[in-house]
């Protein structure tokens, strides 16, 4: 009896440290007491597709992101230019984003004065080769400005364009993000420059003739052709949204340089048409606003 007893005693014994050990072991494994379920943890947050501090950038367009006209007349001034100009006066896109020294190392401007939709994917395939984070997009102006209304780019033809020189990036570099700046409103700068004297006389060189020709002329003609020349620079805008829409990695200005009210302070004094140094500087804010949002413009 006594035998037996102490054998019952120790197998309860046994059997009670068994049962701590489990118990431990299932705490170690992150259980529950209340039920064995497993912790639950947070995810964790998913990158942002927008990146809005990129590390380097590229600009793609024509004569406005050369800084042409902005420091002598019929000539480009690159260092003016909203996008990667260098000019503190400005303060181009790539300095807000790069700072100085970033800009002068890792910003590249494809741009080329004359430059008109048809000639954007040969520009993005020469930027796709630096393989920039950002890649900023300004043409259109030129499709509009031709020697007459009747020889303006097609929207069809301005849209097909356009989705070429998007495939071309995106065949290179599809995780770079875009930045598409909408078409002046080319109207408006004739209102604006067409009371200057030397200005006149600087656009019968043939700058924007379909816009610019016959300048001080009011009559029905006039009035239609620059009507349809409005109306063509609008529905290119409507295209760049579209195009832009379609690609989670591009933002459309939202029409803020259509709209953006251009006055003769920001207009070069040379041909009363491009950006002035103070203009360039005015693009370069609203690429900088549009960039850096936390949320696309709608």
């Amino acid at each position: 009896m006594r035998n037996r007893s102490h054998r019952s005693r120790a197998a309860l014994a046994a059997a009670a440290a068994a049962a701590l050990l489990g118990t431990a072991a299932c705490d170690a494994g992150g259980s529950s007491a209340s039920g064995g379920r497993a912790e639950v943890r947070p995810s964790p947050r998913p990158t942002p597709v927008w990146d809005r501090s990129p590390d380097s950038m590229a600009a793609v367009g024509d004569s406005i992101t050369r800084g042409f006209d902005a420091c002598s007349v019929l000539s480009d001034c690159p260092e003016v230019s909203w996008a990667t100009g260098s000019d503190p006066r400005v303060d181009s896109l790539a300095v807000r984003l790069l700072g100085s020294a970033g800009a002068a190392e890792r910003s590249w401007n494809y741009a080329v004065t004359g430059a008109r939709m048809a000639d954007l994917p040969g520009q993005m395939a020469q930027a796709a080769t630096r393989r920039p984070a950002l890649v900023t997009v300004m043409a259109g102006a030129n499709d509009a400005c031709r020697s007459s209304a009747s020889a303006m780019t097609s929207v069809d033809d301005f849209r097909t364009e356009f989705q070429e020189a998007m495939d071309t990036l995106r065949g290179a570099l599809p995780k770079a993000q875009v930045y598409v700046s909408s078409v002046p409103d080319l109207k408006r700068l004739w209102s604006e420059g067409r009371g200057n004297p030397l200005g006149k006389q600087v656009w019968k060189l043939g700058i924007c003739p379909s816009m610019l020709g016959d300048a001080d002329s009011l009559n029905a003609a006039a009035t239609l052709r620059r009507g349809r020349v409005f109306d063509r620079v609008k529905a290119y805008n409507e295209v760049l949204r579209d195009v832009c829409a379609k690609d989670r990695r591009c933002r459309f200005d939202g029409n803020a340089v259509f709209d953006y009210r251009f006055g003769t302070d920001q207009l070069s004094h040379w041909d009363w048409f491009h950006p002035s140094r103070d203009g360039q500087a005015r693009l370069a804010e609203i690429a900088y606003r549009t960039v850096t949002a936390r949320e696309p413009v709608t």
